[in-house]
């Protein structure tokens, strides 16, 4: 049975490593042995991932981007250009620190926004929105928008990317797909009928 996947003629796909069916692999990827990629995602060029990653279904991770040891992607998340994850806290070139590796996860449908840098050890809740070169130093709650450096919360978004505006009753409604939110608390939660 053949492959059921694409990869590049110039992408390096070592031995041992998962690829779901649909996932597309551009130029220059290096995909190693002991990471697994879900069902249809598109892995831009220039683009590592590491032993132990795992990136679920339809992750779209976007040109020069190194997913290294420690990080798993949920399902829907976006990856944008040149954006960074780090998973040593204390790195030095001379100590091997290879067993110290701290986890960080990415929770489903959220969106990293293109030279942003996430600092190890951190939650990215579902469907909140990183802004372009953002530096994450702490857990980011589902549904929140962060920008700057350090990153803080400016706002809140609807799992469509839209931010979202709420009325003095804490609803508000995503203008594409009509969705209701509720903020209560300090959170956000999707409001199912």
């Amino acid at each position: 049975m053949g492959k059921e996947y694409f990869a590049h003629e110039t992408a390096v796909i070592d031995d041992g490593c998962k690829i779901g069916k649909g996932t597309k692999i551009w130029h220059f990827c290096h995909i190693m042995s002991g990471s697994e990629i879900g069902e249809n995602c598109n892995i831009g060029q220039n683009v590592v991932v590491s032993p132990g990653v795992r990136l679920g279904k339809n992750v779209k991770v976007q040109n020069n981007v190194s997913i290294y040891t420690g990080v798993i992607c949920e399902d829907d998340v976006f990856l944008g250009p040149s954006m960074v994850f780090t998973n040593i806290i204390n790195p030095r070139s001379a100590i091997i620190r290879k067993d110290s590796y701290v986890p960080t996860v990415v929770e489903k449908g959220a969106s990293i926004g293109a030279n942003s840098t996430i600092i190890c050890g951190n939650r990215i809740g579902s469907y909140s929105f990183i802004g372009a070169g953002a530096v994450v130093t702490r857990d980011v709650q589902p549904y929140a928008l962060v920008v700057g450096n350090p990153a803080k919360p400016t706002g809140w978004m609807s799992e469509f990317g839209h931010r979202l505006k709420f009325d003095e009753k804490g609803y508000a409604e995503c203008p594409e797909s009509g969705e209701k939110y509720r903020l209560e608390k300090g959170r956000v939660s999707k409001i199912n009928y």
